[in-house]
């Protein structure tokens, strides 16, 4: 790689590459954890790191599949992973056992969308579309800003009713 064209590849593949994991209440769709990795980190190496303790069950999309078999898995946890994509789109819906499990994925798929809703926060409220910052610990720092600040902007209404 030579001139400018090395440097604007190697600086779109340093903004691209962090992920955020965080762990949110599947009630009021808080944020309570929040920890940013690199993009290459799997999903499911960081899944028990983002329980606070309190947890009977956890609620994770398909890339969590196996965690509970993980050595830093907690016992007193229930895991409910996501089914694959392509083994739900398999599924035949005539069948009684079939949609019954479709049913129930749905039902986890709704669990989970609550966790989704503090990304489109963050997103379109408060324009994070790509890192701003070299590192991996100024990133972080922002993203944990960015998700106290989306746990505030949720419980925005509760706030102001309770002001007066």
């Amino acid at each position: 790689m030579y001139g400018s064209e090395g440097r604007m590849r190697w600086r779109h593949r340093i903004l691209t590459r962090l992920k955020a994991h965080i762990g949110a209440d599947a009630e009021s769709g808080l944020v309570h954890t929040v920890r940013g990795t690199s993009g290459n980190v799997s999903d499911v190496v960081e899944g028990n790191s983002l329980l606070h303790g309190e947890e009977a069950h956890a609620f994770g999309d398909a890339g969590y599949q196996g965690i509970a078999k993980r050595p830093d898995a907690n016992a007193d946890v229930t895991w409910h992973v996501a089914m694959r994509p392509g083994k739900r789109r398999a599924l035949n819906k005539e069948n009684a056992v079939d949609a019954m499990i479709d049913k129930v994925e749905k039902i986890k798929a709704g669990i989970r969308a609550k966790v989704e809703h503090p990304f489109r926060v963050i997103k379109r409220q408060f324009g994070y579309v790509k890192v701003r910052y070299r590192g991996l610990k100024k990133n972080t720092a922002q993203l944990v800003t960015l998700f106290a600040l989306t746990n505030l902007w949720m419980v925005r209404g509760k706030l102001m009713g309770a002001q007066g």
